[in-house]
């Protein structure tokens, strides 16, 4: 929830003409890890847990890699 809260203040800086690429993609892809964690713990079943935590290690992944993007550019 900290990682959500430091990159939308974070890309709150981002050039406009980059809102509806890459600042939109990084914030989804931002939510998308705390929120898979907490549906898979919802299902009260290790395998879908893991299932849902898999999903949240993509997500990070897809984030680490626009962040390196985004960092090439400077």
């Amino acid at each position: 929830m900290d990682l959500v809260s430091v990159l939308y203040d974070a890309t709150d800086d981002f050039p406009k003409r980059e809102t509806y690429s890459l600042t939109d993609r990084m914030r989804r892809a931002a939510v998308s890890i705390p929120s898979n964690i907490a549906e898979g713990q919802a299902h009260f079943s290790r395998r879908e847990f893991r299932h849902f935590l898999r999903h949240s290690c993509g997500s990070l992944a897809e984030l680490g890699t626009q962040i390196r993007m985004k960092w090439a550019e400077f």
